[in-house]
């Protein structure tokens, strides 16, 4: 994608001026960011998501049997008809993962690494439906699917900011209102981290929100040496080689912790092992039960029905990233990783972006050794699937 064109959906900016001036900064509102936009699923269908057993999703009655009251799901399908009238919100997540046509609106960020996107969570709001003034600690895009809600936003915030006394729901008990818009459908809302915001529906409304992955400094720490252990042997261990006499053995001198250092910056520093494992991590599916692929798949079976004009389309469910180590390639898929030869670039490209892979744009790597083996292998782990399945 060419940085230095002009967005309809950044209101006219290009990608290198939003990045620049308001991406993880300020907050921007667009009208129209999406003109004439059309919800592709309905409140019905919807609650319907929220009733199936593998699809998360939350209820928020600002006044049920106690302030602020959250019922999580599956739900029963009667639960819809004895919720009051007004102030309450059906929240249901990675809705991408399971309507094809919510799924293609992300082909709008693709500004934005893809890697980094979590998911399309969609709220149906009665009218007065909120679910508190809040915050969020990674970037988010509101669009307004159908009806109108009305937008404060607040202060930014920080683990510090007072929350009300409540055992699920992290609402802020002070809030400082600085600017407040009305979307509609079509309209979208950015939101850097942090910032305080208030969302209240106008009438029966749906909002779309585009989230985004950015892990804590303490997921990273504790994932990435959890991880790092597994290529740790028990004998590399702290050491003291040439210590010198303690003149007080009850005292831990500074050199001790920088050996310690040493100790840890030698295999925290591996760029190699902390590339693999950030791939791995970013890309690990929200649902991984759903990323399941056959257990057999015979190579010579699988070239067969591609050249017999199967089709072969993306998980749902899956995350795929690529990236460069030396003169080779490292392919991510599904929280899994793989090595490939430098010559197999291309092809990454092509299985990360495509929206479908057939013999037509497979072309010559059907007869490419390492290009079959990878096709099958990602069929074989979930990450591909024949679209007849």
């Amino acid at each position: 994608m060419n940085s230095d064109i002009p967005l309809q959906l950044l209101g006219g900016l290009t990608a290198r001026e939003f990045l620049r001036d308001y991406w993880q900064k300020k907050p921007l509102l667009i009208r129209q960011a999406i003109p004439d936009f059309e919800s592709p699923i309905d409140a019905d269908e919807l609650a319907g998501l929220a009733l199936e057993e593998e699809v998360e999703s939350r209820l928020v009655i600002e006044h049920g049997e106690r302030p602020w009251e959250l019922r999580r799901g599956p739900f029963a399908e009667d639960e819809f008809s004895k919720l009051p009238e007004k102030e309450w919100t059906l929240l249901v997540q990675a809705v991408d993962q399971f309507v094809p046509e919510v799924s293609e609106l992300l082909e709008n960020f693709r500004f934005l690494p893809s890697w980094r996107v979590d998911d399309v969570m969609i709220s149906f709001a009665a009218p007065g439906g909120s679910v508190g003034p809040h915050f969020d600690n990674y970037d988010v895009f509101l669009l307004q699917g159908h009806g109108k809600r009305n937008w404060k936003i607040g202060q930014m915030c920080d683990s510090e900011s007072p929350l009300l006394q409540h055992a699920d729901l992290r609402i802020l008990a002070e809030f400082h209102e600085t600017e407040e818009w009305v979307l509609e459908p079509g309209d979208m809302l950015y939101l850097p981290p942090r910032l305080a915001h208030c969302g209240v529906a106008v009438d029966n409304c749906m909002t779309y929100s585009v989230g985004f992955r950015a892990p804590s400094a303490a997921e990273v720490l504790t994932h990435f040496t959890d991880f790092l252990s597994q290529f740790l042997t028990d004998e590399e261990r702290y050491t003291d080689a040439d210590a010198k006499p303690a003149f007080d053995p009850h005292q831990i001198q500074h050199d001790a912790l920088d050996r310690l250092k040493s100790l840890l910056a030698e295999h925290m520093s591996d760029e190699r092992l902390l590339l693999t494992w950030f791939g791995q991590y970013m890309t690990e599916p929200r649902y991984p039960e759903l990323v399941v692929g056959p257990e057999d798949v015979e190579e010579e079976d699988f070239l067969a029905a591609l050249q017999d004009g199967a089709v072969l389309i993306r998980n749902p469910s899956a995350r795929l990233a690529w990236s460069e180590v030396d003169d080779d390639l490292l392919l991510f898929a599904s929280g899994q990783s793989r090595y490939l030869p430098g010559k197999l670039r291309e092809l990454l490209k092509l299985i990360c972006a495509a929206d479908a892979l057939h013999a037509d744009n497979l072309g010559e790597w059907l007869s490419d050794e390492d290009g079959r083996s990878l096709l099958c292998e990602l069929v074989k782990q979930g990450s591909l699937g024949f679209a007849d399945e």
